[in-house]
This record gives C-alpha cells, structure tokens and sequence, in this order.
C-alpha cells in the first residue's frame, strides 16, 4: 500500500479546499511526511508564502539543475529569506549525471530533465509520503485538468493548493503579501525553468510558451501522474 492509495478518502474529505487550508489539513495528514517542491519561479512567491503561513519548518525542495538562471538563485536566497523558511533542500544532480548531461539540452531535452531534476526529485523525495507543487490550471496544456488532490507515479500523493487558482487571484496574493516578482518577470519571462530552454512570452502567448519553445515538450517530467485529472 502505498500513500496515493489514500487518495479517495482524501478527496472526500479535502477535495472542496485550496491554498492555505488544504495545506494545513495536509500538513496534519501527512506529519512529518510532507515536502514542498518550487522553482522559485514567476509565481512560486505565492506558494511559498502559504506554506510560511502554515509552517516554515516544513521542507521546501529547491532543484539545482545547474542550468539556472543567476536571477533565479538570488531570487531563491531573497525569497527565503524574507518569508522565513527555515528548511530549505537545495538538491543537484549526481556529480555523474552532471557530466552525461553537458550541453545534453541541445541534443535531447527530454533526456536533460530526466538527469537533472527527475532523478534528483527521485532521490529527494524518500522518506515522504506527499509532495506540494505550484501548478495551476490556467497554465493549460497538460496542466489544465490537474486536481488539488492527485496520485503521483511514484506513490506519493500530489497536492496542487494552487490549482483553481485564476491570474487574478495570484495577482492578488503577490499584492496583498507585498511579494517581491522574480527579476526577469520584468523582462517578459512568465514561466521560468533552465536558462537554455525558457524565453520571454507576449502577453498574447500561453503562459508556459516560453518552455521549450519551438518543441512539441511542454513538461520537464518531475508532475506526472499515475491517475486521470
């Protein structure tokens, strides 16, 4: 048996809820057991002030690809700081990935994700048993059908307090809170990954038509799921 299995129950009883009390009912869910995973990205203030409000001390897993941007980095020391988180987990890749993945994002990004933040996600996540991400049905693609409440492939339980959530609402919430926006936010960046792979979008774009623009790939494969949204 595995987390995910509790995934009906769960719904039933938390499937009506957002934000910062779906994280909070979970956070009693899953005691001890519950992480946080954020690219300190264009949006990831908002999340990352839920999860300040409930509990610094709760695990927040940072990816360092290696590939990111200066902006990011600082932005991520920033961030955490003002909001007071108190368990930061920057993880990088195997010192042996590092080295097959080398300028891999030219030949094969699929392969270069896989190496850089799948594996590194894999490692990092043992010992938990659910996992808290940003994502947001507004993104669309693949992301708009996505559940608050969802069954990871690797067993965890996925939890999105985001998910519903409108441009308006997150607009709101950066307001509201007095979050600083990420630097290249500024620069038309709406959706921020690896240097080599993200571009600023006109206001007209998707949101995510910055990732892998030019490519049929539209997710880096650390969200992918084991049951229907």
């Amino acid at each position: 048996m595995t987390p995910a299995d509790r995934l009906p129950t769960l719904r039933s009883a938390y499937g009506h809820l957002d934000g910062a009390e779906l994280l909070q009912a979970m956070r009693r869910e899953f005691p001890g057991k519950l992480a946080i995973i954020s690219s300190f990205g264009a949006e990831s203030a908002v999340l990352l002030s839920l999860v300040a409000e409930v509990d610094q001390r709760l695990p927040v897993i940072f990816l360092d690809t290696g590939e990111l941007f200066d902006e990011t980095l600082a932005y991520r020391d920033e961030l955490s700081r003002r909001l007071g988180l108190r368990d930061l987990r920057i993880i990088r890749p195997a010192v042996e990935d590092v080295a097959r993945a080398e300028d891999l994002w030219q030949r094969d990004a699929e392969a270069c994700c896989h190496l850089r933040k799948v594996l590194p996600l894999r490692r990092a996540v043992t010992g938990f048993h659910a996992l808290v991400d940003g994502r947001k049905r507004f993104h669309g693609a693949e992301r708009a059908r996505i559940d608050t409440l969802e069954a990871g492939k690797d067993g965890l339980v996925k939890i999105s307090p985001l998910a519903p959530w409108t441009p308006a609402r997150i607009d709101a919430a950066f307001a509201a809170g007095r979050l600083p926006r990420h630097p290249l936010v500024a620069e038309g960046y709406r959706s921020i990954g690896c240097w080599p792979c993200s571009r600023p979008t006109a206001p007209d774009e998707p949101v995510r038509a910055g990732r892998w623009a030019g490519s049929a790939k539209t997710e880096c494969g650390i969200h992918k799921v084991s049951t229907p949204s």
